[in-house]
């Protein structure tokens, strides 16, 4: 415990605004995950415990388009559409026939493949560290904001989260699609009554989730070290973010995930050692004061 570090850094602008980006980041990146996991859920009642795979794919793709083409848009899009279709392979050959089936026969086949994922991200990019560097368009100064140093590609990665929430708030409540998949989410049988094919939902609501997690890593593939396995940790946050937000809920995920970030980046600061423990603490305190999380609804 190191109080006077916290204490010394909430009263200096500097390292406020430095540990405020740093934890707004990791949020954003958090969001992106747990958005997709809280969509699968919601729609196809699905733990998807292999989602961490996606966000460690989207990264992979992301740093292999990047060093072919040398663009950080391809590099984007690499991450996002490659994630999508393997999840829509996934869903169409795998999860689909375990739809309705005993949970813990959903989760094991979700781990059997977090296992093969890894190990196939091994056969085919090997077991070392990689990296794919900052694109050089973001190779500047940074923007200093009182005292503090924000690097400009936080800001886009910042951004980019913010417009995806939007997106996704306006499209699920506004839309026809967004309409027919909260319909599907609620009574799939009425849907599939009037003629809309519900394995087509499915589907894109699993790609969807899947893409919404391969951008946030083809996102974190600049700033962070990849290596097999690096979405189990993001994994176990997202779900982290989902309970506490409430299962279903956009803005809850997006919440959620902001408070984790920052509750991990100033607690690096005055408990190093017990950071992981506050983002356990936090979400027991949560669902102690309200079991449905902070933007849950009770089942009717």
């Amino acid at each position: 415990m190191d109080l006077d570090a916290l204490a010394g850094c909430l009263s200096s602008s500097a390292c406020l605004v430095t540990q405020t980006t740093s934890g707004i980041i990791i949020g954003m990146l958090l969001f992106l995950v747990a958005v997709g996991l809280t969509l699968i859920f919601g729609v196809l009642k699905v733990v998807n415990f292999s989602h961490g795979a996606f966000y460690m794919f989207g990264a992979y793709f992301a740093m292999t388009a990047y060093h072919l083409t040398e663009s950080f848009a391809l590099a984007m899009l690499a991450g996002a559409a490659g994630t999508a279709i393997l999840g829509l392979i996934f869903e169409r050959v795998f999860m689909s026939r375990v739809y309705g089936a005993d949970v813990l026969m959903q989760l094991l086949v979700c781990y059997a493949f977090v296992l093969i994922f890894d190990d196939v991200v091994r056969i085919i990019w090997g077991p070392e560290f990689k990296s794919m560097g900052m694109p050089a368009a973001f190779q500047v100064m940074p923007l200093f904001i009182a005292g503090g140093v924000v690097p400009p590609y936080y800001l886009l990665l910042i951004g980019i989260a913010l417009v995806a929430a939007i997106v996704l708030g306006i499209g699920l409540s506004r839309s026809r699609i967004g309409k027919v998949i909260r319909a599907a989410a609620h009574n799939p049988s009425m849907v599939s009554a009037l003629g809309i094919n519900t394995g087509l939902i499915y589907g894109g609501v699993f790609a969807l989730g899947g893409m919404l997690a391969g951008l946030a890593g083809a996102l974190a593939a600049p700033v962070r070290s990849l290596t097999p396995g690096m979405g189990f940790s993001v994994l176990i946050e997202s779900f982290i973010v989902t309970v506490i937000g409430g299962m279903g809920s956009i803005l809850g995920a997006l919440i959620g995930a902001l408070l984790l970030g920052l509750i991990r980046s100033f607690g690096s600061l005055g408990f190093p050692l017990f950071t992981e423990g506050l983002m356990y603490l936090f979400m027991v305190i949560v669902l102690v004061s309200k079991p449905t999380g902070l933007f849950g609804k009770e089942a009717a």
